[in-house]
Formats: structure tokens, sequence, C-alpha cells
């Protein structure tokens, strides 16, 4: 046979100009980077300042909370939820005490549940102020983690008047509340309202209409309706997109039903939107808290149960509206003194898996701004 002639291999395309024979640039920020809220390492993906993708790294805080449930009475494990999200323990200790409720199918008292609610806005009001001061800190602003801390120690203050804690503020019992309020509980409570409606003026003042704040935050981190529905995402992120879900009135729990409140929205889905959601949401917790205050009636602060908590076999899920986002907890009995299983679904664990969809196209110094504007808790994500 005759031999065959092959013809030549085509030549390779020519080599785009590259660094260092790499198109792209791995980096890591963090888990020590102090914008980062908590221990949390994300892996960059870069192609010269642009971001091509983040990779979150978590795991760094993980203490097995849901599993220590299951070696804890009912009572025992309620101080642990607090050490979750500890911005926000008012909130983890209310989902947590309504969920074993739910099991115990107990009926709480009316001035338990206005009670309730009055910490809970309050410690909303002091979550979302952190947030603000924080946040702007990543950004490069100084002055407002003043003002917000400032404001913030009003609310510490009456949390430790009504039971002796600051941070990890252990305010509830399965069954309703474990102290009566103190003296001057309402006084407290609406002048805290007066001083917020005042504050929230200078935040404005400073903030809204400062062209570095604009510029730094408005079309960043852009996260429409669908991608939220698709990713989980609820609280203020999924609000700033235009969805007008709000646990409080879509599935109303502690009375939430009776008080008159507006949920607020926005439409851009970006970094500017979710500031302005949460500013508004200070003052909708304010008209909340006044209207509970105000109302508060006299009674039993305590349902009817027994000093051993010992939940029929069954199961429960409970979720409410955190500060930020959806918190759920579903738990299990078996009969016995301790939850056979606990799982937790905690909103920031949950609101961060956008983070890589928010980032794409962005900045590395937008980064920074997206992971601020999410409003995590690592304590949460980890667990």
């Amino acid at each position: 046979m005759p031999d065959t002639i092959l013809a030549p291999p085509p030549p390779p395309p020519a080599p785009e100009a590259t660094l260092l024979d790499s198109n792209e640039l791995v980096i890591n920020m963090g888990p020590q980077h102090p914008s980062t809220h908590g221990v949390l390492r994300v892996i960059l993906k870069l192609d010269g300042e642009t971001v091509l993708g983040a990779e979150c790294v978590i795991g760094y805080l993980h203490r097995g909370v849901e599993k220590i449930a299951e070696n804890r009475t009912y009572q025992q494990f309620a101080p642990y939820v607090d050490r979750m999200d500890y911005v926000a323990a008012v909130s983890n200790g209310l989902g947590y005490c309504m969920a074993v409720e739910k099991l115990l199918d107990v009926e709480i008292p009316e001035r338990a549940q206005a009670v309730r609610v009055i910490l809970a806005e309050i410690n909303r009001i002091a979550s979302h102020l952190l947030w603000l001061g924080t946040h702007a800190l990543d950004i490069g602003a100084i002055t407002p983690v003043f003002l917000c801390f400032r404001e913030r120690e009003e609310a510490l203050k009456i949390f430790e008047k009504y039971c002796g804690a600051r941070l990890t503020t252990h305010a509830f019992r399965i069954g309703g509340l474990q102290y009566e309020t103190h003296d001057t509980f309402e006084k407290d409570c609406l002048a805290f309202c007066d001083l917020m409606d005042e504050k929230l003026k200078e935040y404005h003042a400073l903030l809204t209409g400062n062209r570095i704040w604009v510029n730094r935050t408005k079309g960043i981190g852009i996260l429409n309706a669908a991608d939220c529905k698709d990713y989980g995402v609820t609280g203020p992120v999924l609000r700033a997109a235009g969805e007008k879900w709000d646990i409080r009135k879509a599935q109303p729990y502690s009375g939430y039903e009776k008080y008159d409140f507006d949920i607020p929205t926005a439409e851009n889905g970006d970094t500017f939107d979710r500031y302005m959601v949460r500013m508004e949401e200070v003052t909708q917790s304010c008209r909340i808290v006044r209207q509970a205050v105000e109302g508060l009636p006299a009674g039993p602060i305590k349902g009817k149960i027994g000093k051993v908590i010992k939940p029929p076999p069954g199961e429960a899920y409970v979720s409410i509206e955190a500060p930020k986002g959806e918190l759920g907890y579903y738990v299990v009995s078996d009969g016995s003194l301790n939850p056979y299983r606990l799982r937790v679904r905690p909103p920031s664990f949950v609101n961060l898996g956008a983070l890589d969809k928010m980032c794409r196209g962005s900045l590395v110094a937008d980064v920074v701004a997206i992971i601020g504007t999410i409003d995590i808790v690592l304590g949460e994500v980890d667990r």
C-alpha cells in the first residue's frame, strides 16, 4: 500500500497576553480579614480587580450547637441559642421557645406575648444599629459606628434592667417569661423609640445623600427577586429586591396580627436599597413597640407548664422574622427529657450562599461592602 500522507496539524492559537502564564488570580480574603464579620474565609477568583467568582469557606467557629441539644434538657439548651446570632439573642430565644411550646401545645398569656414583641423589636433595632455602624466602617466611614453604638447602648440598658444581660440576652423561658417587667420598663421603651426617631434623621443626613456612600452602594451587589427565591434568601435582602415578604405579616405569631405596621421594600436589590430598607425597618419597629407598650395587658407572664418539660412524641417547625431574615427551628421529640433532634434554619447561613452571585463582576473593594450588606454573624453561620 502506498504510504498515507497525513496533513500537518493546525498551528496552536496565539497565546493571550498573561501575567506569569495565568489569566486569573486566586487570593484569600480572610479568615483574619477584619471586614468579614467573623472568622470567614472567602476565596476570590480575580481578573485584575474584577471578581470572577467567590467561594465561602466556613466552619472556623463551629461549636456543634445542634448536637449539644440532644444531650441537654429542653430548658438547659435554651441559653445555647443565644450564642448563635449573638447580636440578636432575643430573637433566637423567641424562636426556640415557640418551637418547644408548639410541641407542648401550651397557650402563652397575652402579657407575655406583648413583652416578647417589645423586646424582640428593640432587639431588631439594636441589631440594625450594629449592622449600620460596622457596615459603614467596612466601607470607610468611621463616624457612624460611634453614633450607632451610642444609641445601641440605650437598648442594651433596657435588656440589662430586664434580665441582667446585655449581649447574650436570655430573656424568655419556655411557656412565657421568667421575669416580670421592671417599674420603668414602659417609660424606658417609649423613650428609646423617641430617641431613635430623632437619631434616624441624623443618620440619613450623614449617609443617605453622601456622594461617597451612594457611589459605594448604588448598583453594587445586585440580587433580584428571582435570584433571592432561588437561593432561599429572606429578610431585608429579599425585601430590597421588591418582595413584600415578612413572616410577622405572612404567618403572624406572638400577636403581631394586632399591630399596625408596614413592610418596607425597594426595587433595585442593591446595597443602597438594603440600607434604606433596614433604616425604615427601625421606624416600623418603633411603631410596633409603641403600640405594644400602650396596650400592654395585665395578667400572668407564664402559661401552665410543669417544672419538668417532657413533650409528647412528635415534631414541630417554627419560623420567625429575625433581624437578618427567616430563623427557623425544627425540633423532634421522642417523649424524653431531651430533644431527639434539633435543626436550625439560620438566615445568615442561607443568605451567605448568594455571595458569589452578588460579587461576580464587582471590584475587590465592593466585596467588603457586599459582605456587610448581607449582615451575617458567623456564630449563626457555623453554629
